[in-house]
């Protein structure tokens, strides 16, 4: 796991070594044991290194023998031996004994046909010398970021975008960053900026399963080698499924364990973690060291359950209790951590838990992607029974519509439910379940929006049909309807939400305390095979992850996954009814943020009054009001 970047410039210009050792220190939390820079005229690749595999022989830049080619890489590649042995057989005389020069050998033998044979998280970039071409790649769900920018007529990348924004050079001064509004709406609609958009206009991200080759000259060629496919494989019964679950659960992440240095997890009772832990002790030759994040007094506590499946299971367990009050004190840190505006829900969390992690371990295994592929989530049920009850509340919708506009029912309960109830009703008059992917991520309601957003800002930005927009935006190809409901779920979940938060979250909350975080689930190999699987063997009944419920069963003691899960979050609710919020209106209040012209300052104040009084539940925009006023602090006011 490491950290790169670099600066194609073209045309002859030289690229100052300097600016891809100011673009390196950036990012040295991603890489604290090594470094290296290669400048070659006009290209310049930078490296930073946190070692993990062939910890003596992994320096980078890595050279062909030749020295035609180079390779800087963020990542892992856990089916390298094997790839190694066909590349030996081939005529590749390898001189070290890790993944980064077996993934260049395999470009040189195969070109773009090698991305889809690596099982792994990369970000990486490989320049040809011969042909001044350089080559991004990224892993096929995302799981390693990759960031860029044309400007002044070349191309600068990086594993951060902090890395772009420390380059410049005497002969053409900095690279220009200016305010995405579109990205600065994705974030208090979302929560994060939707992808491939980045909060700065000059910035995209290569999206996930996708390469660019850029030449000497002409504009860069952008192709995609990896996409779901949801194809039904007929003829299984249910044990049959299971067991293939328990097969291909356990084998990937025996897989994953891959490593020259110790490899911990992180474990929060439920099933995914469950999963992976339980695998895990299969394969060890030592107790697994298991790492759980608590809160304690809080109704989404599982230190308890997550310790009985440790002890049931022979870990090494290693608990972390979050406080309101040292969530506050470190949401500056969180938000620093990520260079654009974050309020995944497990922002704090991850990167609390990962500062724990951190001093035993240099690796942990998570269990992020199997909601996205096994249907888990909460919010996928709640869509598929919106559209079924959609016609009665059509008929019930002006009776429905006046309860909206009662003032305060009383209790803090009755108040949050019905919320809940007219987001249910917004999200049945919807028309598929890719708007409903986008109505139920969404952490603000437009009638919210409406009245937060300053009048300019809300014109440039909102419109009528939010949610149908973003379908012809990012679902709008031929066929895409032809998908079952579930389905179509699934893949936004997958495709969308995954990479821009989820996976986000992930990468930079563990790298920012030089972690490294494996996700088997999302292995593109596995993701194939679970795609195939009938609906039922995903979703019976209410219950969802059926399947890989009963393949962990064994593994753990009657009952273990019998309780609610209740995810990897905050618990909004309840800490923004207490201290907590007063950590949230102060970073508002003291950031240059409220004079930004987005948000309008007696709509914030407003929203603050009714969370504390009970009258709605605003815990989650209001937590992206102080982390967008901590960004915006960090990166003007601290100026």
């Amino acid at each position: 796991m490491c950290g790169i970047t670099g600066w194609y410039r073209r045309g002859g210009r030289p690229v100052p070594r300097d600016a891809i050792a100011r673009a390196c220190d950036t990012i040295v939390h991603r890489g604290p044991d090594d470094s290296g820079i290669h400048i070659d005229g006009d290209i310049g690749l930078g490296h930073r290194r946190l070692s993990i595999v062939d910890l003596e022989g992994g320096h980078q830049p890595m050279f062909s023998a030749d020295g035609r080619w180079a390779i800087v890489f963020n990542g892992e590649v856990y089916n390298f031996p094997d790839l190694r042995d066909e590349l030996e057989a081939w005529g590749w005389q390898f001189s070290t004994h890790g993944d980064t020069e077996t993934i260049l050998a395999a470009y040189v033998r195969w070109g773009d046909e090698a991305w889809p044979k690596l099982e792994g998280m990369y970000g990486l970039a490989i320049w040809d010398a011969k042909e001044r071409r350089l080559v991004l790649a990224r892993d096929p769900l995302g799981i390693k970021p990759v960031y860029y920018t044309l400007q002044q007529g070349g191309l600068a990348f990086g594993s951060e975008i902090r890395t772009l924004r420390a380059m410049y050079s005497a002969d053409g001064g900095a690279l220009d960053f200016t305010v995405c509004e579109r990205g600065v709406h994705d974030f208090f609609m979302f929560g994060h900026v939707q992808k491939p958009r980045s909060i700065w206009n000059e910035v995209n991200t290569l999206p996930p399963g996708h390469v660019l080759h850029i030449g000497p000259a002409g504009e860069p060629d952008i192709r995609q080698f990896w996409r779901p496919a949801f194809k039904v494989t007929e003829g299984l019964s249910e044990a049959e499924w299971i067991e293939q679950t328990q097969e291909w659960v356990s084998e990937t992440t025996k897989r994953h364990m891959l490593a020259d240095v110790t490899v911990g997890a992180f474990l929060s009772g439920g099933v995914d973690s469950s999963a992976i832990v339980a695998s895990m002790a299969r394969h060890a030759t030592a107790p697994v060291k298991a790492f759980t994040m608590g809160f304690p007094g809080t109704s989404i506590d599982e230190t308890e359950a997550a310790a009985r499946i440790a002890m049931h299971l022979g870990c090494e367990h290693i608990t972390l209790p979050l406080e309101p009050q040292d969530a506050g004190i470190m949401l500056p840190e969180v938000q620093r951590s990520h260079d654009e505006p974050c309020a995944a829900t497990a922002a704090v969390p991850v990167w609390h838990l990962s500062k724990l992690a951190a001093e035993h371990v240099k690796v942990v295994l998570c269990g992020e992607g199997s909601d996205e592929i096994f249907a888990g989530y909460k919010r996928q049920r709640t869509a598929l029974a919106a559209a079924r009850t959609a016609p009665f509340l059509r008929m019930l919708e002006p009776v429905l519509a006046a309860i909206d506009h009662v003032p305060g029912m009383g209790s803090k309960r009755l108040n949050y439910l019905r919320q809940n109830a007219r987001r249910f009703r917004q999200s049945a008059m919807l028309e598929n379940n890719y708007q409903r992917f986008f109505q139920g991520t969404q952490i603000s309601t437009p009638w919210v929006r409406d009245e937060l957003y300053e009048s300019g800002f809300h014109d440039r930005q909102v419109s009528d049909h939010p949610f149908a927009d973003l379908e012809r935006e990012y679902f709008g190809e031929p066929g895409a309807r032809d998908l079952d409901p579930l389905a179509q779920f699934m893949l936004a979940d997958l495709t969308v939400h995954m990479p821009a938060s989820l996976l986000n979250r992930t990468d930079r909350g563990s790298m920012a305390h030089s972690l490294e975080a494996r996700v088997p689930f999302l292995s593109h190999k596995l993701v194939d095979w679970a795609l195939t699987m009938p609906r039922d063997m995903k979703l019976r009944g209410k219950v969802g992850k059926y399947a890989l419920r009963k393949a962990v069963e064994p593994w753990l003691f009657p009952g273990a996954l019998d309780e609610r899960k209740l995810g990897f979050q905050l618990p909004f609710a309840e800490w923004f009814s207490g201290g907590f919020a007063s950590f949230a209106q102060e970073a508002w209040t003291s950031s240059g943020a409220s004079k930004s012209g987005y948000l309008r300052q007696d709509a914030v104040e407003k929203l603050f009054a009714e969370h504390a009084a009970g009258l709605a539940n605003h815990g989650r925009i209001l937590y992206a009001i102080a982390m967008f006023s901590c960004w915006w602090d960090q990166t003007f006011d601290a100026r």
